[in-house]
């Protein structure tokens, strides 16, 4: 990104637009460039006004970005289709409530429509598909993804006005997707939709270039560290989970030998009685273990969705402005470098036919040409700094969500609590019907001592 200075400096355009700035810093809104297709736009009144103050910073908090909108996604049970069976979700959303039924695909064409009117800004990015052998864990992580997704967007500044999401999450008709592209047609993106888009320059700060490479470290770092964090979150609900499968089963084993039909040998008749209590025991204990397992399993469940989903989320969005910043420096930055190296040429082309004086014809076309290129020039330059300028907005809402760190600690934190106290109480509860399994002198039922140094007592 440290090149667009020096590459709009080499161009002679730069400096004549540098020129007309200085006469006219401020131009009226009415003199600003706008789209041909203007009066074919229905932009949100919103984004037409001018914001007071610099509207280069952002002024929210996490928990005005958290209630912008909450959105559910639910599988339906039944797979759609005669003969190619496809996946539905049921996409509900608190803010329109409203409630639709939407395929893959369909989130598909609304990433596609916002990378097309919002190509400066973070897109999230979805899950893969996979179209043969999608088994249930695959379709359940997808629907988590496909959560995430939604939700991001809905809660993102500039896309929660866009018509796309207020379609998206709200039009019940018929083939949606055709109506999530008749939305973008004639409407431009961003850059052409926004009246502050020529006058980004005015609002960056001087020491821009810095701050973004700055901030890329942090994030990079950030992002390391919480992919980290959430892989071992992973293996602590997973853990949780298979704790409670090994204590249902184990439960289920003490239950089967307490329930055994099987009749006692002669030599063991005396006892039969001390046999026959300790099945009743065993068989008991087994609802215990059940709600041991059950109360495990609850705990997994917990953190898979407080913890491990609030870190996939965070991560979804430190991965989108990584991409955003990728998308900066290999596409508006590199389309000015190839123009400039264009223009460069055709100058040079141009001088080089005035000189000889031989084709007037092709002369005036050179100077044609000269002309449009000097034109995309100004223009991928205007756009060189409205990315920067969006990238600085971006980067400002990535460190509005980082209090999201609290919450995720806050929810793993009371997780561990909650569920050691009700699993502690359960085992409490457990501790007295042992009891009876407990032979000790006459006839009292008292436990065994513990083993001391390896050593079996007599």
């Amino acid at each position: 990104m440290d090149r667009l200075s020096a590459e709009a400096g080499a161009a002679p355009v730069a400096a004549a637009a540098e020129a007309e700035a200085d006469e006219e810093a401020d131009p009226p809104a009415a003199d600003l460039p706008t789209p041909q297709v203007s009066e074919r736009r229905d932009p949100h009144p919103s984004r037409m006004q001018m914001p007071q103050g610099n509207p280069l910073l952002l002024s929210y908090t996490l928990q005005e970005l958290l209630g912008r909108d909450t959105v559910q996604v639910e599988l339906i049970p039944e797979k759609k289709g005669l003969f190619l069976k496809h996946v539905e979700y049921e996409v509900s959303s608190q803010r329109f409530k409203s409630s639709v039924y939407r395929r893959y695909n369909d989130f598909v064409v609304l990433h596609d429509m916002l990378l097309q009117k919002f190509p400066y800004r973070m897109v999230p990015a979805l899950p893969p598909k996979r179209v043969l052998g999608a088994d249930r864990e695959f379709i359940e992580a997808r629907r988590r993804a496909l959560r995430r997704f939604i939700n991001l967007v809905a809660r993102h500044p500039p896309f929660s006005e866009d018509v796309a999401l207020r379609l998206f999450l709200s039009f019940s008709g018929p083939d949606v997707q055709n109506k999530l592209k008749e939305s973008a047609q004639y409407v431009g993106d961003e850059f052409m939709n926004c009246k502050l888009a020529p006058r980004a320059k005015d609002f960056l700060p001087a020491d821009i270039q810095t701050q973004l490479a700055v901030s890329r470290e942090l994030i990079r770092n950030i992002y390391n560290s919480f992919h980290k964090l959430r892989d071992r979150a992973e293996r602590i609900a997973s853990r949780a989970i298979d704790n409670a499968a090994d204590l249902l089963i184990f439960g289920k084993e003490l239950s089967a030998l307490g329930s055994d039909t099987t009749p006692l040998p002669s030599w063991a008749s005396l006892n039969s009685s001390t046999w026959g209590s300790l099945k009743q025991a065993l068989r008991g204990l087994s609802v215990e273990f059940a709600l041991l397992a059950d109360k495990a399993a609850q705990q997994g469940k917990q953190e898979e969705n407080d913890v491990v989903e609030k870190l996939n989320l965070f991560l979804d969005l430190l991965q989108s402005y990584k991409e955003l910043c990728e998308r900066h420096e290999k596409g508006v930055l590199h389309k000015h470098q190839r123009a400039l190296h264009k223009y460069s040429l055709t100058r040079r082309q141009m001088l080089s036919t005035t000189v000889q004086s031989r084709e007037p014809d092709a002369a005036e076309q050179l100077e044609s040409r000269i002309v449009e290129q000097e034109n995309a020039i100004q223009t991928l330059e205007l756009r060189s700094y409205f990315s920067l300028y969006c990238l600085h907005q971006e980067m400002q809402l990535v460190h509005v969500y980082l209090p999201l760190t609290s919450h995720i600690l806050g929810a793993f934190v009371n997780s561990q609590i909650q569920g050691h106290k009700e699993m502690s109480k359960v085992w409490n509860d457990l501790k007295p019907k042992l009891s009876c399994l407990f032979a000790g002198p006459n006839s009292s039922l008292t436990p065994p001592r513990p083993l001391e140094d390896g050593v079996s007592p007599q």
